[in-house]
């Protein structure tokens, strides 16, 4: 399958489970932070959505046009996960306005904080190849 064809489905699967996610909010432990992981799942599926209609006009090699899906296919997906983790284990480490008055034990914590970082590191690796590929001449 090519990548803009797997951004794309990503991209809706993504919105899909973000407005699921919306519909059990408050049964979440955190529901600030259910909220958050509502939002993450919409948006991100929205921009995945937007990169793959964006894909052709990119110029990146195969290579490079691999590894900058898989960052950003990683990131939006693991951000969702961990904001949603956030929510129902009531972690406030990683998050701490969503989290405030909330904390779990130091090992969940820790992992959600982990994937936190990660999702930053994928998605600024990520944006900034879909930068250079936005720039390049042909």
């Amino acid at each position: 399958m090519d990548l803009r064809r797997r951004l794309l489905r990503h991209g809706l699967l993504l919105f899909l489970v973000g407005l699921v996610t919306g519909l059990v909010v408050p049964a979440m432990t955190n529901p600030r932070a259910g909220l958050a992981a509502h939002l993450e799942g919409v948006m991100n599926g929205m921009f995945l959505v937007l990169v793959g209609l964006a894909w052709p006009e990119l110029r990146l090699s195969e290579r490079a046009g691999r590894i900058v899906a898989g960052l950003l296919l990683l990131g939006t997906w693991a951000n969702w996960a961990a904001t949603t983790a956030s929510a129902v284990l009531g972690t406030s480490k990683g998050t701490p306005i969503a989290g405030a008055g909330f904390g779990a034990a130091p090992l969940v914590e820790n992992a959600v904080y982990a994937t936190l970082a990660l999702v930053a590191l994928t998605m600024v690796g990520g944006s900034v190849g879909l930068v250079i590929g936005a720039w390049r001449r042909r």
